[in-house]
């Protein structure tokens, strides 16, 4: 397949979690080429030989690629089934498993090992060949290729901790994972090579656009992509605040001070668009398979809040006992019905856009940062730049009356069982209050920043368990694997793909050694320190 090309027998062993999904990819030993469906031919023409790996990447952050096995299910192994629910914000509304999987701790491994099957098979194989094709020649296509590897593989690293990264490909190093602390560097080192490979691009060439007509994230410049890795480095840099102030403060500043700015636009959000022929995953889940709905933290929080998201992210429940009304279903009560399929399901569909970062999320990180002194911003300030701002981006123009509320989460009482009800956790209103403690501060920012950040759970679920906020409802039931999870403290990774035990031993001690903990759901990542300061 041209340049870069790899060896996917050589290296198919890396890609052992895969078996456990063997209905659907094969044995990958038996695999000699990546699996991405490109032909050779496909590569060819204009910049296709660049652009059609960069499509195939910016798909695969969602992994919704359609590599011939189908589209939908893959998103839904990957990251529906864990991070959309473990970040409070949705729930599967039919009884899977007699209730009893992931939703109380009972960990499916075949769920937990997509994130890692489908990237190192479909994705990361793109990156690398990319990589190595884009960078003497084509500089604007290896900036870009570097941000997306960052934002495909940050996602990963923040499900299990240590990962494949540097030694990726690597034969002679054998694959041997990096510690967490040690990917999250080299995380800032790929974003200083894009950001600098881009910025040398532009000003030789300021009306350059070769990758516009594969651009399915942003508007097609170069300068934007300037921009959304500045904000992805201020996303990361908060991520490791508790773990290493100093780093992260660097790093941050680094972003801030940048002269092509970082996300601002309310309008202009990072999103995988759907205006060339991708379809939203989620959409499908939620509007065909009837497996998206409410989460009990939504519902508590947005009418207490009476949100005026709940009608952009929401529909009223079908059923007739409740019509009208938004209700959700809370997470691990193992519920063994299907009472709950006529409550509020999402309004996404399959031509919603898929968004990854916007302008209000890069306002809240400000207002943390100023909280935290890092810069001369005002916090309040920020923060309600951050709320007006998501507002905005779905046309709600009239927000002095929501940034003026004192309204608070009221109490989850469940529709059919009471004995899953629950007092509110959330205990903040809207309102900024300038002479509330730090903590209390801190709260508000990440729980308007968690209503911002809708629906994307991989992000929400990282940030819910670097600060704590917002304070989600513990499951009613725990069924983890040896009480491995504190039903208070939640779940806090996911285990390693069962495969790796038996595919790859050497390569599974490896990870749990850099690891640091049991390979379990309760062992916490290198940046959860379980404090904010």
């Amino acid at each position: 397949m041209g340049e870069g090309r790899i060896d996917m027998k050589r290296y198919s062993w890396i890609f052992g979690a895969l078996l456990v999904l063997t209905s659907c990819t094969g044995d990958f030993k038996d695999i000699n080429t990546d699996l991405s469906g490109i032909t050779d031919e496909d590569l060819q023409i204009d910049y296709n030989e660049h652009g059609i790996r960069l499509g195939v990447i910016q798909q695969g952050i969602y992994f919704n690629y359609d590599y011939g096995k189908g589209k939908n299910w893959p998103f839904q192994l990957t990251q529906n089934l864990n991070a959309d629910m473990f970040s409070g914000y949705m729930h599967d509304g039919k009884p899977l498993n007699g209730g009893s999987h992931n939703s109380d701790y009972n960990l499916q491994d075949g769920w937990n090992s997509a994130m890692w099957g489908h990237t190192y098979s479909y994705i990361f194989p793109q990156i690398y060949q990319s990589e190595n094709a884009t960078r003497e020649k084509h500089p604007g296509f290896f900036g870009v290729t570097k941000i997306l590897k960052v934002e495909v593989m940050h996602r990963v690293t923040d499900y299990y901790g240590p990962i494949i990264y540097s030694r990726f490909a690597d034969p002679n190093a054998e694959y041997m994972p990096d510690t967490q602390e040690a990917v999250y560097k080299e995380f800032f080192c790929e974003l200083d090579t894009a950001v600098s490979t881009l910025t040398g691009y532009v000003e030789s060439n300021p009306e350059a656009a070769e990758f516009s007509r594969f651009d399915i994230l942003m508007d097609g410049e170069y300068i934007s992509w300037i921009r959304f890795a500045n904000s992805l480095r201020m996303r990361l840099a908060m991520r490791i605040a508790a773990v290493d102030e100093e780093k992260a403060r660097s790093e941050f500043l680094k972003a801030f001070n940048n002269e092509y700015g970082i996300l601002e636009a309310e309008n202009e959000p990072v999103a995988v668009s759907t205006k060339k022929g991708y379809a939203n995953p989620l959409g499908e889940l939620n509007l065909v398979w009837n497996e998206t709905y409410m989460s009990a933290p939504m519902e508590s929080i947005m009418n207490g809040y009476e949100d005026p998201r709940r009608t952009v992210f929401f529909a009223t429940c079908q059923d007739e006992s409740f019509k009208g009304q938004y209700r959700g279903i809370r997470q691990g009560t193992c519920f063994s019905h299907s009472n709950y399929m006529g409550l509020s399901k999402l309004k996404t569909t399959q031509s919603t856009d898929a968004v990854l970062m916007t302008a209000a999320e890069v306002w809240f990180l400000r207002a943390e940062a100023a909280l935290r002194n890092w810069t001369d911003e005002d916090a309040g300030i920020c923060y309600e730049k951050g709320i007006t701002s998501s507002l905005h981006q779905y046309g709600i123009m009239q927000t002095d009356s929501y940034l003026n509320s004192d309204k608070l989460p009221i109490d989850f009482v469940d529709t059919f069982d009471a004995e899953n009800n629950i007092k509110a956790y959330c205990k903040v209103s809207p309102k900024w209050i300038e002479t509330a403690d730090r903590d209390t501060k801190l709260e508000k920012i990440n729980t308007q920043k968690w209503l911002a950040m809708f629906p994307e759970g991989c992000e929400a679920w990282a940030e819910q368990r670097r600060t704590g906020y917002p304070r989600l409802f513990p499951v009613r039931f725990n069924h983890s694997k040896d009480g491995c999870v504190d039903t208070e403290i939640m779940i806090r990774r996911l285990n390693f793909p069962g495969g790796l035990q038996t595919e790859n031993p050497e390569q599974y001690r490896a990870l749990v050694k850099v690891l640091g903990g049991d390979d379990n759901a309760g062992t916490r990542l290198w940046w959860d320190t379980g404090t904010n300061w």
